[in-house]
């Protein structure tokens, strides 16, 4: 069966003109995970999780692990055996949120795979995901990287949790070239996806975050969810040092032509006023060299 895009999604498709082709690409969407796709899961050595908390806001999360920590039971499940890091929200929200969106990345090839489904807490205690939706993405915007060293242990540390960002994180923030994004469709689901650009293609605003929306896949999946519901999560991955910043806060969609001309590449802009930051040193193994900007990311935003 093809998939159904929410109002959300049909919402902004409409807006954004790009309602047929959105169309066609909703048989990309399965219902069930592709074995090749289940092998691509395997192999990876670190996901993203999107989940909701108590009050129905987003987080993004890592988890990493050697190849396997994450993979396939059967077509309609997905394991994953890592215990999140203390500090992270994703450790209460296991226990509260119904929906959950993975994106698994492989960096090295630009390659993404994103599930979501329901959330299930096995008795061993492993993260089970009930598929509804698996697919995988264009290579757009990512930066390569390589250098992984999954043997190396991590003890993650709680750094800091506060409600607004330091100095030092809007800093960090605007020097970053990749973050990962959760957003929800109450009742519904949970998407995690992916966003990157050129050094400078977040602003940061005292306590409110700008990006551009480049030109995607056409579907409008974390948009979409925005429209429904104003709230997104992200996380910010530190490549060298294996750290981690943690935001939520509410969201918007700003689809002003004058302010989007101001962002090289933009077709609209996202705005999130943060509400709470969490900050976490080694949650992942260190070490993952930039190889490469991708070839698509706005060349204007160089050096930004």
């Amino acid at each position: 069966m093809q998939y159904d895009y929410h109002p959300g999604e049909l919402e902004v498709q409409q807006r954004a003109g790009v309602r047929d082709s959105a169309k066609r690409l909703a048989g990309s969407i399965h219902a069930v995970v592709p074995v090749i796709a289940g092998a691509f899961l395997e192999e990876r050595r670190f996901v993203v999780l999107a989940t909701a908390d108590a009050n129905n806001r987003p987080w993004a999360s890592v988890l990493s692990g050697l190849p396997g920590f994450a993979r396939v039971l059967d077509d309609g499940t997905i394991r994953i055996e890592a215990t999140p890091a203390a500090g992270d929200p994703l450790s209460a929200n296991l226990e509260t949120s119904p929906f959950v969106g993975l994106i698994a990345p492989d960096l090295s090839t630009r390659r993404r795979l994103r599930i979501n489904g329901r959330l299930e807490i096995g008795t061993d205690g492993a993260i089970l995901i009930h598929v509804d939706q698996a697919y995988s993405n264009c290579p757009k915007y990512i930066q390569r990287r390589e250098g992984w060293q999954p043997t190396v242990e991590v003890s993650p540390q709680l750094v800091q949790l506060s409600t607004t960002l330091r100095s030092h994180q809007r800093d960090r923030i605007r020097r970053a070239d990749t973050f990962f994004l959760a957003t929800l469709n109450l009742g519904e689901g949970a998407d995690a996806s992916h966003r990157g650009g050129m050094p400078g293609f977040v602003k940061v605003n005292g306590q409110e975050l700008i990006w551009p929306d480049y030109a995607g896949n056409s579907m409008f999946n974390s948009l979409g969810n925005i429209a429904q519901h104003p709230w997104a999560g992200i996380v910010v991955p530190h490549f060298d040092t294996g750290s981690t910043l943690q935001l939520t806060g509410r969201a918007t969609i700003d689809w002003n032509l004058e302010h989007s001309a101001a962002m090289p590449g933009a077709e609209r802009l996202v705005r999130l006023a943060v509400e709470e930051v969490v900050a976490i040193e080694g949650v992942f193994p260190p070490g993952l060299r930039l190889v490469e900007y991708s070839p698509f990311n706005p060349s204007e935003n160089a050096g930004a």
